[in-house]
């Protein structure tokens, strides 16, 4: 008897959970959140200047939490011939809903105030649901400027205005990657067993064509892939991880092919439905796309320049995140608005290709400028060639390009 009323309580919950999730259009999914490093030591970063606790570098994790307006201060040691990376991984509960001007700003600073290199803002991309966002602060070794000397430092994380959306504190995961000055690899900010060397050409394995492959939640569980094709699903609110090894002069491409939505009328438009993001080896911001989703099957692309290659002060953001050598990290995410009246699972075709990128190319003028190119193939299974170059010449290198994938498309035909 007792079990019957257990039973018959738990189908009166789901019976007005599905009656929830008609009327207002919530997904009842199970949405992986992300999940924090098993070792990583609690912290509470001083509000104040004084008294902020030690970051210490190599396989060390720290959690805390952040609220809007908040600028929580955590001192780092910095020798004088090292580049240092301190990181910060915030991550609002999927789906959340979260102020437009919402997100964390990272930088670092000598303990006099004076801010070493530029600071990072980045946003929780929140148009219908907020996504893990993550960036660092740096001193590269040799950069010179206020920051050369060994010491003590602030690493400084502040959150955004919440205003309009989830004002709740935010876990935050820190992460502190020191790389010696003659290296272009840095240690795998996960806790991995093998510092990243850079590994050989090609990438090393290639991915089985068509293969299966169940993404990771965060940076500590991502699931490794190599060049080839790889089948996941997702549901809507969720976002998944992947590793891929780059080495020295290399570069990544990459397309995520999102497939039809299991209920045939789709879900209403979304104007940023679907996302690929990538961080490098010490979870820096390299780069992100979005793109509009109803329930049929969409697709983007990315490129990045060389990794730890010279890209002479152009490309931005980009060349910035490809500094230095090691595992990168593709994210892929669905917003939650794709599951309204609708909670299945997404289809999705990651495309990843690895291959050496040409370091110069001519430009009008008889001037040089770091580029890169790579023929990765298509999910259709022909080749195309797809380019990376500074900011003043990218537009002419993707008219190129564009011209020559058109010409490859009619010579197939």
């Amino acid at each position: 008897m007792r079990r019957g009323l257990i039973g018959a309580a738990a189908l009166s919950m789901l019976v007005a959970a599905a009656a929830k999730t008609e009327a207002t259009g919530e997904s009842t999914a199970p949405v992986t959140s992300y999940r924090m490093a098993p070792d990583a030591q609690e912290l509470n970063g001083s509000e104040t200047t004084a008294d902020a606790p030690l970051l210490k570098p190599g396989a060390h994790t720290y959690k805390d939490r952040v609220e809007p307006g908040q600028r929580k201060h955590y001192a780092v040691q910095l020798d004088a011939e090292s580049s240092a990376y301190v990181s910060a991984v915030a991550v609002p509960r999927p789906g959340d809903s979260m102020g437009a001007r919402d997100g964390i700003s990272v930088s670092l600073e000598a303990m006099d105030g004076t801010q070493c290199g530029v600071g990072r803002h980045r946003t929780f991309l929140s148009a219908g649901g907020a996504y893990p966002v993550a960036d660092y602060a740096e001193r590269v070794a040799g950069a010179g400027g206020a920051c050369k000397a060994a010491g003590t430092y602030r690493f400084v994380v502040e959150r955004g205005d919440a205003s309009g959306g989830d004002p709740t504190a935010v876990p935050v995961e820190l992460k502190y990657v020191s790389v010696p000055a003659n290296s272009a690899s840095a240690s795998d900010p996960a806790g991995d067993r093998t510092a990243l060397a850079a590994p050989g050409p090609g990438g090393g394995g290639v991915g089985v064509q068509g293969g299966g492959v169940q993404g990771g939640s965060g940076f500590n569980d991502a699931a490794e892939i190599r060049p080839g094709v790889w089948k996941d699903q997702l549901w809507p609110g969720e976002t998944h991880f992947y590793r891929v090894p780059v080495g020295a002069g290399e570069q990544l491409a990459a397309d995520a092919r999102f497939g039809s939505a299991p209920d045939a009328a789709g879900p209403p438009y979304v104007i940023t439905g679907v996302r690929m993001g990538l961080s490098n080896a010490a979870r820096g911001y390299v780069m992100n796309k979005t793109g509009g989703y109803q329930g049929k099957p969409a697709t983007l692309s990315l490129t990045t320049p060389a990794a730890a290659g010279d890209s002479g002060g152009a490309g931005g953001d980009a060349a910035r995140g490809m500094r230095l050598a090691g595992w990168y990290y593709l994210q892929v995410s669905l917003n939650p608005k794709v599951g309204q009246g609708n909670p299945g699972r997404v289809p999705v075709t990651l495309t990843v290709d690895v291959g050496k990128a040409r370091k110069e190319a001519r430009q009008p003028g008889g001037s040089t400028r770091p580029t890169a190119a790579v023929a990765v193939r298509h999910r259709d299974g022909r080749l195309r060639a797809v380019g990376y170059a500074g900011v003043t010449t990218g537009s002419l290198l993707l008219l190129g390009l564009g011209g020559w994938t058109l010409a490859a498309r009619r010579g197939g035909e």
